[in-house]
This record gives structure tokens, sequence and C-alpha cells, in this order.
């Protein structure tokens, strides 16, 4: 029976200081050598994974944007995404009518960007850019009609709850709707993608190319819910969010204990 691992990075895989420890390093890279199957689904972007994820080696395609794209760790090339329709038009119509500025994901003319007009960003967005200084996807803009170049494929938006909460309640049916904040900055997000988008129908596609039989997976946030009702087994780090706990197959420890790589070591070995 062929077994596919999967975890989450930001508060899972990736401890408090946003890196990876050289034992979960070291015995990933193990592991993988010996013959596991494993990947990581993430909200973060391909280039933001791939820097946080130094040093690891294993060949495997990526989920990134929470599930709207597949790279291969390789090579970067994107095995899967999904962009919305004509219709994220009226959505950011909606938002710019209401004066929220979002920062919008697309490809353009074959390269992946993400939009922003500077004046108009909350603390939390310029907080955000700022973390992403010399990124080549920066697309500054100066006019809302930029907003709309390109292939759309995810939205974002940096503001207070209050502000946010009609919007993710009026668009959480019709796309694929992300509230919570962030657990670095404790900022309150919007995240937007198309119907159908998540870290579970990314797993899915990735039986596919591994052809695996079991699926255990590792989180600690609402965002993987959906992957933890897909898998056969799922582990909830020690600081996990409780409503991901009350799922979990097993609390395990936090990842500042290298929860995920302590449970690999024993697991996989004993297979």
């Amino acid at each position: 029976m062929t077994t596919l691992y999967v975890s989450d990075l930001d508060g899972t895989l990736l401890n408090s200081n946003q890196t990876l420890s050289p034992f979960t390093i070291q015995t990933i890279n193990q592991l993988v050598s010996d013959g596991m199957l494993f990947s990581y689904a993430t909200a973060r972007s391909y280039q933001t994974a791939k820097k946080v994820t130094q040093g690891l080696q294993a060949p495997f395609p990526l989920i990134v944007y929470n599930g709207a794209c597949m790279r291969d760790n390789v090579s970067g090339e994107i095995l899967l995404s999904h962009c919305f329709q004509e219709d994220i038009h009226l959505l950011l119509d909606h938002f710019l009518n209401n004066h929220l500025y979002p920062i919008v994901y697309a490809f353009i003319d074959g390269e992946e960007k993400f939009s922003f007009i500077p004046e108009k960003c909350t603390p939390g967005m310029l907080e955000f850019i700022e973390s992403r200084k010399g990124d080549p996807r920066i697309r500054i803009i100066h006019h809302p009609k930029d907003f709309y170049v390109g292939q759309i494929f995810y939205v974002t938006l940096i503001d207070e709850t209050d502000k946010l909460k009609p919007f993710y309640e009026y668009y959480q049916k019709q796309y694929h709707c992300l509230f919570q904040k962030d657990i670095y900055t404790n900022q309150q997000w919007l995240e937007i993608m198309p119907q159908g988008t998540s870290k579970a129908h990314a797993i899915e596609q990735l039986k596919h190319i591994y052809h695996y039989d079991r699926l255990v997976v590792f989180g600690d946030g609402e965002n993987d819910i959906e992957m933890f009702q897909l898998a056969n087994e799922a582990y909830a780090v020690d600081n996990a969010h409780e409503k991901l706990k009350a799922i979990a197959t097993q609390i395990i420890p936090s990842n500042d204990q290298d929860g995920v790589a302590q449970f690999l070591k024993k697991a996989y070995q004993k297979l």
C-alpha cells in the first residue's frame, strides 16, 4: 500500500520563526531518499514557500495558494492552476465601489504577478508587501482599471474584521473563501479563490502523479479542514486551531517541537 504524506507549512511544518529546523530538514530528506512520498500544501506562493523550505531536497510537486496552483519543485513548472472566469470583474467592482483595494494575483503575459495600489493599502497590506520586498512578482499600479489585467486566480484583502466579514458572508457560497487571522501578525485576511479550489482538491490531483492508496495529512488551521476530511489519517499539531483538533485522528507535538518530522520518523520506519 502506497501512502502520501502532506503537511501544511505555517504553524505546522515551519516553526514560529517561519523556518525549518535542521532536524526536520534532515529527517524529511532522509525519509524521501528512502522512498517516502511527501508534499506540502500552503497558502504561500511558490516563491515564498521555496524560500522558507530551503534545504528540503525532495522533488515533490508543491501545492501553493491554498490549492489554486501546483508547481513542480525542481523546474517551477505550473502543473495545475485555477483561474477565475470574467465574473471576477464584478467582484472587483464590488470591492472598489466600497473603497476596498485588494491585492490581486494573476498571470500576466505568462508571468505570475500580484498587483496593488500603494497609496490605497491598509497598514496590514503594507506590512505584507514589505515582507515581499524584491519579489519579482510585485506589480505596482496606480489606477483601479489595472487590477483587471491578466488571468486572475487569487484575491486578498487585509483589513478590519468588521469591514471584511460582510463580504466573506456574501461571497462564501459563490467562491472558495478563507476568512481568518494571520498566525504571525494577527491581521484579518479575506482570501478569495475560484470555486472548487482547495488544498484537498489539489491533493486529489496528486493521486494522478503518485498513485497513492492512502493519504496522511498534518495541519494547524481552519484552511486545513477540507484536507483533514479527505485524508485517511489527519494529525493536528498541538498549537492547532480547536476546530481542527476536533476532527483530527490524533494531536501531535507542536510546530516548535518538530511534531511532523518526529511523527514521520516513527511512522515511516514502522512500514
